[in-house]
């Protein structure tokens, strides 16, 4: 089963800082670009952090206010994150500013990868990279999202040539296939329970699937073989017994 990859959507034409880029800068190409963030590459190109409005408005709320009157203690100065929060308050560049560890992709990951990374971290774009870890792309949520934009045409036949055909080598007839707005509907009559189970799995996981509706029967509840006592997957039983 081919998934697309993230190389396949991201944007080449990425915007960048460098290590010593100036804070006016940094907000400059942001608004320019009307973008969220930019990641922070050094002289060879690997990106090691990344610089979001958030890191921005981070040193704007941190920054001193002329009018308050000084404080003689500040224990939350203690606190790991309190001396972040300064260290961004008094940031000039872009390498001072910018969060790290950065959150990235590859460009021969999976679009559905790229979308659980955001997902998990909460971040709107990541920044892609190549075999040896340099900046080639920007991947973005609106750039993952197009992948549910894939015709119903084109996903019915891959679940067909994918799923029934090379992976449970049935014939493509032997059951009905129906794709509406992405919502797969598997309908028909399998061998075996355990067959039924691998369709709607692997079915899920092809790209633009948004949903599959299970409308398979079986004739042999195989749940209860243990793996070292399990059929062929695709042979029928007939067939084996010619063997």
């Amino acid at each position: 089963m081919k998934h697309n990859k993230v190389g396949s959507v991201m944007t080449t034409e990425v915007v960048r800082a460098t290590y010593g880029t100036p804070f006016k800068e940094v907000a400059r190409l942001l608004g320019e670009h009307r973008i969220s963030g930019l990641p922070v590459v050094d002289e060879d190109d690997q990106v090691i952090g990344v610089v979001s409005e958030t890191d921005l408005m981070a040193h704007q709320s941190e920054a001193p206010d002329p009018y308050e009157p000084k404080k003689r203690f500040r224990f939350a100065g203690l606190t790991r994150s309190a001396k972040r929060r300064s260290a961004k308050a008094a940031a000039r560049t872009a390498g001072r500013l910018m969060t790290t560890p950065p959150v990235t992709v590859h460009a021969d990951d999976t679009i559905v990868e790229a979308a659980r990374t955001m997902a998990q971290h909460r971040i709107e774009r990541l920044p892609v990279l190549d075999e040896e870890h340099r900046l080639v792309g920007i991947v973005t949520r609106r750039d993952v999202l197009q992948v549910f934009l894939r015709p119903d045409t084109d996903i019915r036949d891959e679940v067909v040539a994918e799923v029934l055909v090379r992976a449970l080598w049935l014939a493509p007839s032997s059951i009905d296939v129906s794709v509406t707005d992405g919502v797969v509907t598997l309908s028909g009559h399998m061998e075996r329970k355990s067959e039924t189970e691998i369709a709607v799995s692997m079915t899920r996981q092809i790209d633009g699937v948004v949903a599959v509706v299970d409308k398979l029967s079986y004739r042999l509840d195989d749940s209860h073989i243990q793996p070292d006592e399990q059929p062929y997957h695709g042979v029928s039983e007939a067939w084996v017994r010619h063997l």
